[in-house]
Order: structure tokens, then C-alpha cells, then sequence
């Protein structure tokens, strides 16, 4: 497929329209092995995709290593590298060991995660990205989760992130998050260039649209939209379905189901309209989904390039799944 560029945060960066999310890569819950890594890397190249977002916290570096891997024989100019900073990877203790299944990743905890939103440590954090990816530069930098740290993340990191971005080392600076009101102040208060927003755009929640994308879109602003399935709700409705990484509550999992039945109706799989429903807002730019296998990527390529016809997103109005003043993909040229 031809998925569309985009620029992001003023044309400092580019995008395509589906991103590859590289948590699964780092062995989220459950562990893939490097050929398999390799291979949905090199499916979502064939399948289009020059945006891949990594980040030091996804397998404690194991995902920044075997997105290194993947991308370093392909020609460094044609893609797009985001990673974060914010956590800083130490050695664990002597007597350490065991799994970091309790942060979700299924690796051996041979380090521990150290929040650290100061000057060094965003510093050191790039550099440490650096080495672990094995390239020669980063194109986006988001901060990385600062809600417990969010005037550090202000007067320390922030500034650092600009200087990095002044002397090339990073092309783009940004922040990602699951929650819209941080972004949405960063977005007043500095001169970001992007959003990673995950979870908080989507069919089932649409908080971003309250301040965050109308600012995004004033002040140019790029946003990319994580979680466009809120954690698997929106992928498979059923009992036990998740949504925001927690088992989804009864009147959730009743809303995806009328979402399921509609699309339904109009021979559109559910994850075909959760894929396309953000970019009805101008500010969105891209959707990224996590993905950990060649079969999931594909998949994930194919449901953005299925028609959504402009009459389901009108029923999904008319049956109030929908508020009338949220913006839907037809009314974006």
C-alpha cells in the first residue's frame, strides 16, 4: 500500500500515516524472538511504513536494540526514529535478577528503570539511545511519561531537549503521554514540536478534543495518536477484552460491541474505523500501533487502507456513539 507522509511539528519531521510501535519488539507480556523482531520490522517496511517509535523503557533497551538491528541496513534518510527520555537504565543490584514481568516486559531485569527528568539525565539518556540503536541520529525526542515529574520536565528536561534539538542531535522534541492535560500545558508553555497521545483519542475516548488537538492544530503542533485500540477493546470486544492495559468494565465493553455491530453493517471491521476515526481532527498526523509480529503489522496496514464509508460514521452519530462536534475523516481534505 502507499500510505501518505506527513510533516510533523512544522515540517521538522516526517511521517507516514501508520506508525510502528516497537514495545511489542521488547518483548511486551510475552516474548518474540530476534528473527521475529526482524521480520515485522521488515513487514512494515514492504508494507510502507517509514515511522518507527521506540522508546529505552520497552524491554529495559531490548526494543531500541532490535529496532537498531532492523533498521540500521536500510537507507537512514527514508525513515523516521523516534525514542523517549525519562528513565535512565542502571545495572540492577548483584543479588538482582529474575523477569521485569511486573513492569510488563518479559525480559530478564538485568537493569532498573531510574526516572530522571534533569538536563544530565536527558543527556545521557539520548546518548545511551544512541549506542543502543546503533545510529547517528534521533529524529523525534518525546519526554517520556512526566506526570509525577511534570515541573522538572518543564524547567530541566525541556530546556535540554531544545539545546539538543539547536545542535542537530535531535531533529524533533516532543512528549508522549496517556493523559491530555500536561500536553496540553507543554503545548502553551514551550515550543514543542509533537504529541505522542495514546489511548486519549480514540472511538471510546475522546478527551484530546476538549484542548489539547484544537491547541495542537493553533499553535502547529503535530500529534500522533497511540492506543487507537484502548489496549485491545477496540481490536476484539468480548468478555475479558482490556482496555487501558486493565480488564474493561461492562458499559465499555458494551459501547465496542454497538461500535462492532455498526461497522458491521457497512462490511468495515471495528479496528478499520478505531484506525481511521483520528484522523478526522487536522492536528493528527499519524496512528501508531504497537506491533510484535510480520502477521500483525500486515494486518494492522491493511485495516488503515480499508474504505470507512462517510454514512457509517453519520450512524454512528445518529445512535449518539458519536458526539455531532467530533470531527470524522470525510470532512478533512
Amino acid at each position: 500500500m502507499n500510505l501518505r507522509h506527513r510533516p510533523l511539528g512544522g515540517g521538522r519531521a516526517r511521517v507516514t500515516e501508520l506508525a510502528f510501535g516497537a514495545a511489542g519488539i521488547g518483548n511486551l507480556f510475552t516474548a518474540v524472538s530476534d528473527e521475529q523482531a526482524e521480520q515485522a520490522v521488515s513487514a512494515a517496511w514492504e508494507a510502507g511504513v517509514r515511522y518507527f517509535d521506540t522508546a529505552p523503557h520497552y524491554g529495559l533497551g531490548l526494543s531500541e536494540r532490535r529496532l537498531g538491528d532492523a533498521l540500521r541496513a536500510l537507507p537512514r534518510d527514508d525513515f523516521t526514529l523516534s525514542t523517549k527520555v525519562g528513565r535512565l537504565l542502571e545495572p540492577s543490584l548483584p543479588n538482582g535478577g529474575g523477569d521485569d514481568l511486573a513492569n510488563g516486559f518479559a525480559v530478564p531485569a538485568i537493569h532498573q528503570r531510574v526516572w530522571d527528568f534533569s538536563a544530565r539525565g536527558v543527556r545521557r539518556s539520548v546518548e545511551d539511545s544512541l549506542n543502543r540503536l546503533g545510529l547517528d541520529r534521533i529524529d523525534i525526542a518525546y519526554l517520556h511519561d512526566p506526570d509525577d515529574h511534570a515541573e522538572q520536565a518543564l524547567d530541566e528536561a525541556y530546556p535540554e531537549l531544545e539545546r539538543l534539538r539547536a545542535e542537530g542531535v535531535v531533529g524533533a522534541i516532543g512528549l508522549g503521554m496517556n493523559q491530555a492535560e500536561l500536553p496540553a500545558r507543554f503545548i502553551r508553555e514551550t515550543d514543542i514540536d509533537a504529541v505522542l497521545l495514546a489511548g486519549r483519542y480514540t472511538l471510546l475516548d475522546q478527551r484530546g478534543l476538549a484542548e489539547l488537538l484544537p491547541l495542537a492544530q493553533q499553535r502547529g503542533v503535530g500529534v500522533v495518536i497511540g492506543g487507537a485500540f484502548n489496549s485491545g477493546l477496540l481490536a476484539d470486544p468480548r468478555p475479558g477484552a482490556t482496555f487501558d492495559y486493565t480488564a474493561a468494565p461492562a458499559h465499555l465493553l458494551g459501547r465496542a460491541l454497538e461500535f462492532k455491530a455498526v461497522c458491521e453493517t457497512y462490511g468495515v471491521p471495528l479496528r478499520a474505523a478505531a484506525l481511521r476515526f483520528p484522523f478526522g481532527h487536522p492536528a493528527v498526523a499519524s496512528v501508531l500501533v504497537g506491533t510484535r509480529s510480520a502477521a500483525e503489522v500486515r494486518d494492522a496496514a491493511a485495516m488503515l487502507d480499508h474504505p470507512v464509508p462517510a454514512a457509517l460514521w453519520a450512524e454512528l452519530r445518529d445512535r449518539q456513539l458519536l458526539r455531532e462536534d467530533v470531527p470524522t475523516p470525510e470532512e478533512v481534505s
